[in-house]
């Protein structure tokens, strides 16, 4: 991929991740604030594990996208500051379009840079802003599965929901 078809490719993926955000959000400020240890099982994370997941990693993976390189990923402990899912929603609200933005900045020949992913995955920028995409959907898919057991409401995601008609 050239670097033109590159920025092209990450015009639709940023407008496409811009779109999931809001989503997102949506998922995030559903989650019952009394019942953030409730887990499926026992391997899963917590919904509060969840919240800060998604939301510090968001903001981690577009960062790193941006700068060219990766980091080690956030400290998802009590640490974060992120105790409920007001000051994740906040904090997403902040931070992610900012990195997005920085993301959006990026000329076409950045986005064909090879980024190693801490020795996991090897691959151009561009491939990291599509899995970024794909990366916050699976855990917003996650969260949204623990909002009735937790008993809260699905907003709707694609269109309304069973709780949203």
């Amino acid at each position: 991929m050239n670097s033109n078809e590159a920025k092209s490719v990450a015009d639709f993926l940023i407008a496409d991740f811009a779109n999931e955000m809001q989503t997102t959000l949506r998922v995030i400020e559903a989650v019952p604030a009394g019942h953030l240890d409730y887990r499926p099982d026992l391997k899963a994370k917590s919904a509060l594990g969840l919240v800060r997941h998604i939301t510090l990693e968001d903001e981690w993976l577009l960062n790193c996208i941006a700068n060219g390189e990766f980091t080690p990923p956030p400290d998802d402990s009590d640490a974060c500051g992120i105790m409920n899912p007001a000051d994740a929603a906040a904090r997403y609200k902040e931070k992610v379009p900012a990195a997005l933005d920085r993301v959006r900045a990026l000329p076409g020949d950045k986005l064909t840079n090879v980024i190693d992913l801490l020795g996991m995955i090897q691959a151009p920028g561009i491939s990291f802003l599509a899995m970024a995409a794909k990366h916050s959907v699976h855990h917003r898919g996650q969260l949204s599965t623990y909002l009735r057991p937790m008993g809260g409401k699905i907003p709707g995601i694609y269109g309304p929901s069973a709780d949203t008609q």
